[in-house]
C-alpha cells in the first residue's frame, strides 16, 4: 500500500527534481536535434589510452575490487601529474585518493567537512551538483555572483562581494576554475585575493579544477594550492573525463593534505566503495602522456571554440568568448528573448539544436534568466551543421 501522508524525497532534497540535462537530453532525442546542451565529447579519446584499458581488462587487472583509496600507480600518476604541472608535491600513498568521477568527489569533500548549519560560499552560477551536495551535508550555500562584463565579454569575480559573504557561520570556499558553465578562468590575482581570504578567516577551500587543461589565449590555470597558506586548507578536484574524452569512465581525484584526505576517503568509502577498476589503469598511463597531447587537445578545442563563437555572434547572440572549459555562454537579448527556460526549451523545434538554460545553474534564478550555454566538445562537422541550423535564428 501506498503512503500520501507525506513525500517521500526527503526535505534537504525536496527543491532537485530531475535534472535539466536528462531533461534536455530528453528533447535532443525526441526531437532529432544536435545536442549542445549536455557537455560529452561525441569521439573517444587516445587509441593507447582506449587499448590500455582493454588490455587491463584481459590481464584481469581492476576487474575485482581495486584498493580503496585507487590502484598505487594511479595516485602516483596523479601525483607525478600535479609535480610535472604545478611544482605541487603530494604523497600517492597519503595525499591522493581515486573517486567516482569529479562528482564523488564533491559529494565525498562536502559530507565530510561540513556540519549541519555551516556555510558555503560558491561562484555563482555553479554546476548543479553543488547545491545538492551542500544540501545533502545539510549546509547552507552562499552564492558570490559572477557578474556578466559586456565590454570585456566575460564574467567577473567581485572580491569585495566575496568578502562580505564570509561570515563566523562560513567553513570553506567553493571555488571552480577554469569555471563551468560561463568560461571564466580566475586570474592569479583573483586567487591570491581568495587564498589571502581563506588565510585571513581560517576557511577550507575546495577547487574543482577538471578543465585545468582546457584554458586558452592568455589564460593562466592557477591550482589554489599553489598560493601561500593554501597547501594545508586546499582539496583539489581533478578528473580524467573532461582531459582524455572518456567521461564514462568516472575516474576523478582528490590531492589534499594527509588529515583532509583521510576525512574525504571516510565519506567516499560508503558512497561507491570503490568504481572504475580496469579504467584507472588506463588513466594512470594517459597521465603519463607526453605535452604534445595536451596541447594537441587544447588547440583542437580552441578551433572549434572559435568556430561555434563565430557562428553564434552571426545568429544574433550575444557571445561571452570562454578563456576555458567546454562551454560557450551567450545572452539571448538581441534575439528578443528573455527567458533562457522558453528559449531553449523551443530551440529545438525551432533550429533544431539543443542548449542549457543557465538559470538552472542559479540561486538567484533571474540574473541568469537571459543566459544559455552551448557546449563545443562535438565534431567540426557537427558543429559546422549546428551553425547552419543557429543562423535561421538570425531572420
Amino acid at each position: 500500500m501506498t503512503s500520501t501522508a507525506r513525500p517521500f524525497l526527503n526535505r534537504r532534497l525536496a527543491a532537485f527534481g530531475t535534472t535539466i540535462f536528462a531533461e534536455m537530453s530528453a528533447l535532443a532525442v525526441r526531437t532529432g536535434a544536435i545536442n549542445l546542451g549536455q557537455g560529452f565529447p561525441d569521439t573517444d579519446g587516445p587509441e593507447e589510452v582506449r587499448e590500455a584499458a582493454v588490455r587491463a581488462l584481459r590481464d584481469g587487472r581492476g576487474n575485482q575490487y581495486p584498493p580503496g583509496p585507487g590502484i598505487p600507480e594511479l595516485r602516483t600518476a596523479v601525483a607525478e601529474h600535479q609535480r610535472r604541472r604545478y611544482g605541487l608535491s603530494f604523497d600517492p600513498d597519503t595525499e591522493v585518493l581515486v573517486t567516482a568521477g569529479a562528482t564523488e568527489a564533491v559529494a565525498a569533500t562536502l559530507l565530510a567537512l561540513l556540519e549541519p548549519g555551516d556555510e558555503v560560499v560558491a561562484l555563482e552560477p555553479y554546476y548543479d551538483s553543488y547545491a545538492a551536495c551542500i544540501a545533502m551535508a545539510g549546509g547552507t550555500r552562499v552564492p558570490v555572483t559572477l557578474r556578466p562584463d559586456a565590454e570585456q565579454a566575460r564574467f567577473r569575480l567581485d572580491l569585495d562581494e566575496l568578502r562580505d559573504a564570509v561570515t563566523d557561520r562560513t567553513r570553506l570556499l567553493l571555488i571552480n576554475t577554469p569555471h563551468n558553465p560561463t568560461g571564466t578562468v580566475l586570474t592569479r590575482a583573483e586567487l591570491t585575493a581568495i587564498a589571502e581570504l581563506a588565510v585571513e578567516r581560517d576557511l577550507l577551500v575546495v577547487t574543482d579544477e577538471v578543465y585545468e587543461h582546457l584554458v586558452f589565449d592568455e589564460a593562466e590555470h592557477v591550482p589554489l594550492a599553489t598560493l601561500p597558506g593554501m597547501r594545508e586548507r586546499t582539496v583539489t578536484i581533478g578528473s580524467a573525463g573532461k582531459t582524455f574524452s572518456f567521461t564514462g569512465w568516472k575516474v576523478g581525484w582528490v590531492t589534499a593534505a594527509p588529515g583532509l584526505v583521510t576525512a574525504v576517503r571516510s565519506a567516499k568509502q560508503f558512497l561507491t566503495y570503490v568504481s572504475s577498476g580496469p579504467f584507472q589503469y588506463a588513466v594512470a598511463e594517459a597521465l603519463a602522456l607526453p605535452d604534445a597531447y595536451f596541447d594537441a587537445f587544447r588547440a583542437d578545442m580552441l578551433a572549434k571554440r572559435d568556430l561555434l563563437a563565430a557562428g553564434l555572434a552571426e545568429a544574433g547572440f550575444s557571445v561571452f568568448r570562454p578563456a576555458g572549459t567546454y562551454f560557450i555562454t551567450t545572452d539571448i537579448r538581441p534575439l528578443g528573448e528573455s527567458d533562457g527556460f522558453a528559449f531553449c526549451r523551443s530551440l529545438p523545434e525551432r533550429a533544431g539544436v539543443v542548449a542549457i538554460p543557465n538559470a538552472v545553474f542559479y540561486d538567484h534564478r533571474e540574473a541568469g534568466a537571459p543566459f544559455v550555454r552551448f557546449a563545443f566538445c562535438k565534431q567540426v562537422s557537427v558543429l559546422e551543421e549546428a551553425v547552419k541550423r543557429l543562423k535561421t535564428l538570425a531572420g
